[in-house]
């Protein structure tokens, strides 16, 4: 997977055995699993949005990470950001994914970018995708990032 830089031992294979919607049952209550799309090119936020719809997620989208930042108490609660790193504005991708994993620990991350990777910036447990990115790498590390927080929403 060429492109893809792993922090914390993340690892991800491309199997292709992730597909499919992501729910989680909280009782009785099949809820979505949440992402939010942070991204100034609005083509390119528009397909991963479009992708990640289409397997299932709900998708919140923002273009500047002011306007991330401002769905961090989003409800029900975003369970993946997937967010390029130069962003309009002061604030940069590195800042949104800090702010949200502050806020929720189990919140899965995916860096996407044209910018080279710096593993000392990414959040643990994080993935890092160079643009332009396969979709079916970002469907698979968002299934293996967010199943976890998905299967505790469950109980």
């Amino acid at each position: 997977m060429d492109g893809v830089k792993f922090q914390n031992s993340c690892h991800l294979g491309c199997t292709g055995e992730a597909s499919g919607p992501l729910f989680a049952e909280a009782k009785g209550v099949l809820k979505l699993a949440v992402a939010l799309v942070v991204e100034d090119e609005w083509l390119v936020r528009m397909e991963i949005a479009d992708v990640l719809d289409a397997h299932g997620w709900t998708v919140l989208e923002a273009s500047t990470a002011e306007a991330a930042l401002a769905m961090r108490d989003h409800n029900p609660p975003v369970d993946l950001v997937v967010t390029d790193i130069r962003l309009p504005g002061p604030l940069t991708g590195w800042d949104v994914a800090d702010a949200f994993r502050a806020a929720n620990a189990d919140v899965g991350v995916i860096y996407c970018s044209g910018n080279p990777c710096e593993v000392e910036r990414q959040v643990p447990d994080s993935v890092f995708l160079s643009k332009p990115c396969r979709m079916d790498y970002l469907i698979e590390a968002s299934t293996r990032l967010c199943l976890p927080a998905n299967e505790k929403r469950a109980d």
